[in-house]
């Protein structure tokens, strides 16, 4: 191998990573970071690859990409894995893979290097991408290499590596937790948080927390959000200070349609994790089971991914046609475990979100939420394309006969009654 992209974020193993891998290939090293909205510092990182011995840094700005490419298009599926967690951290990792086969093939490496651990779902996820994309490609996963975890067992060796090398490291206070942010979430992990019993909605612990407040410290007033969607895509919102949320965020609007603020996916995805995370919306606390076996206990923040997941299931029950909501609807666990499990890029998946795209067709309108104290409440939708008719489900007198005969149901109920009936002279109870 002469020439290896690595996953880079300028901490203490990427960083010890950079130089024993060019020790060890005596190769080049292109480092690569993406920046899929994690608000690191991302200055001086750049420099400091370089003079780790990088030929070169990349970053990559990746969150217009993330957003409409990859949260979008899942949350169309409405997609849950385990029916708890949002995938926040699993629908990045393919987004992250892309941008550094597309790397690798630019510059002509001949392999890609990860820091994942050999315990998690990220090194299934990264290689997977990998495997579908650019099949020639190498991967190099160290910590599944013995010579590595042998001349790393823990983080005091990897300290004295960088101090011999000259590698330039933050010294910092271990936290007793792990974190992954980006656009849809932050995860916390491992550490005090193996203790399943451990409780982390103390009020010693609201530190930990980064997007959110807790809900005991929300407003107490609740605040109204409309969401305008088309075909399946939340488009516009609508709500008290939107103005002044847009500008904090450096949102610039694309336009104003019946009084609703158009913006891009990645501008909902800033304005909703900033109300969600005001209103104490999105935390949860799960043990989960990974792609590799085993069972491990997370906690996360998804602020603007439940409220989005909140007005979309809402603004289709108004637009979609039962039978081909049961259809996508009996496809979720099995698309949310291809999310999760790193199936993003395999041809399953890419024929599941064809059948749910096309399903979203008709999902355009308005939903209407009042956010309070941890909580997304519906306060009405409506829609041009609504399949809900007054004058078939009223229960006042101004029906007409056209519209639903009730007599019908006589035949219906006996029809379908007649089955049991005959089972159950045969089986008496």
């Amino acid at each position: 191998m002469k020439k290896i992209v690595l996953a880079y974020s300028g901490g203490l193993d990427t960083s010890v990573l950079l130089v024993w891998l060019k020790e060890k290939y005596n190769a080049e090293i292109i480092a690569y970071c993406a920046d899929v909205g994690q608000a690191e510092e991302l200055d001086g990182l750049e420099a400091k690859a370089l003079a780790t011995g990088a030929s070169k840094c990349i970053i990559g700005d990746l969150k217009a990409d993330f957003a409409a490419n990859y949260i979008y298009p899942m949350f169309r599926a409405n997609a849950l894995y385990e029916g708890r967690y949002l995938l926040g951290t699993s629908i990045a990792r393919p987004c992250i893979s892309k941008a550094m086969v597309d790397i690798a093939l630019a510059e002509g490496a001949d392999a890609i290097a990860h820091g994942a651990t050999g315990k998690g779902n990220d090194q299934v996820r990264f290689e997977l991408s990998v495997n579908s994309l650019a099949p020639h490609l190498q991967v190099i996963a160290p910590w599944r290499m013995k010579e590595w975890r042998d001349q790393f067992p823990g983080r005091t060796e990897l300290i004295r590596y960088a101090e011999s090398h000259g590698i330039p490291i933050r010294q910092s206070v271990k936290k007793p937790y792990s974190m992954d942010r980006n656009l849809l979430h932050i995860s916390y992990e491992a550490g005090i948080l193996e203790d399943t019993w451990y409780d982390a909605t103390k009020p010693e612990d609201r530190p930990m927390y980064v997007l959110s407040k807790s809900p005991e410290e929300a407003p107490d007033e609740p605040q109204y959000l409309q969401c305008l969607f088309e075909k399946g895509d939340m488009v516009g919102l609508q709500t008290e200070g939107l103005p002044e949320i847009l500008v904090d965020h450096g949102v610039t609007p694309l336009g104003e349609k019946d009084g609703y603020t158009l913006l891009d996916p990645l501008g909902i995805m800033l304005v909703l994790n900033h109300l969600g995370g005001l209103h104490g919306i999105g935390r949860v606390d799960i043990v989960e089971n990974r792609f590799v076996g085993m069972k491990s206990r997370g906690i996360y923040e998804t602020p603007g991914g439940t409220i989005l997941l909140a007005a979309h299931r809402d603004i289709e029950t108004l637009t979609m046609d039962r039978e081909a909501q049961k259809v996508r609807d009996s496809l979720i666990p099995d698309y949310s475990a291809m999310v999760y499990n790193g199936f993003w890029f395999a041809p399953e998946r890419e024929a599941i979100q064809a059948l749910v795209d096309k399903t979203q067709e008709t999902v355009s309108g308005e939903v209407r939420l009042k956010l309070y104290k941890g909580n997304v409440m519906y306060a009405g939708r409506r829609s041009p394309q609504s399949l809900y008719s007054y004058a078939i489900a009223t229960m006042e007198g101004d029906y007409t006969d056209e519209d639903y005969n009730q007599d019908d149901a006589s035949g219906f109920i006996h029809l379908n009654g007649l089955r049991l009936k005959q089972f159950s002279r045969v089986n008496p109870r």
